[in-house]
């Protein structure tokens, strides 16, 4: 069977940063989700180690593109690049945007690879997450479950 791995990023200390953390332990607490779950930071090189031996991943993080707050940009990774327009806003330097291309050089990036990006309004230290991103969360859930129901196994 093909592993199927939901990837939640960001630092929950940061405001809406910690929105992609955020959907994973809601995916988490749910029963039999049919992919396994991982919360991370986003650095690169822990991003690119969960990659091995997925077929199939789903990552997990905010964003700021300018876009209103709240609104959920969804990327087939493994068919399009993303727009300069989207910060990477990993508390690490070297972070998301990098894991993805170095994946792509290396050829290890899954077959299939969707990013959902939630905007966010607040990313400051010790802010919780904004109500525009709150609403967004249960959104994405929905998302992500239908797609690892129609994955099949």
């Amino acid at each position: 069977m093909a592993r199927k791995l939901v990837i939640g990023i960001g630092n929950p200390d940061r405001g809406d940063d910690g929105a992609g953390r955020a959907v994973a332990r809601r995916l988490s607490d749910r029963s039999r989700i049919g992919a396994d779950i991982r919360e991370t930071g986003g650095e690169a090189t822990e991003l690119l180690s969960f990659f091995d031996e997925c077929d199939t991943v789903w990552l997990i993080d905010a964003c700021r593109s300018g876009a209103t707050p709240g609104t959920l940009i969804r990327f087939d990774l493994a068919e399009e690049h993303l727009p300069d327009t989207i910060s990477d806003l990993s508390t690490h330097g070297f972070g998301l945007l990098q894991a993805i291309r170095l994946a792509r050089i290396f050829d290890t990036l899954p077959k299939r690879c969707i990013l959902y990006a939630i905007e966010g309004a607040d990313f400051d230290p010790g802010a919780g997450l904004s109500s525009m991103t709150m609403k967004a969360l249960d959104n994405v859930v929905r998302a992500i479950e239908a797609e690892i129901e129609n994955t099949g196994s």
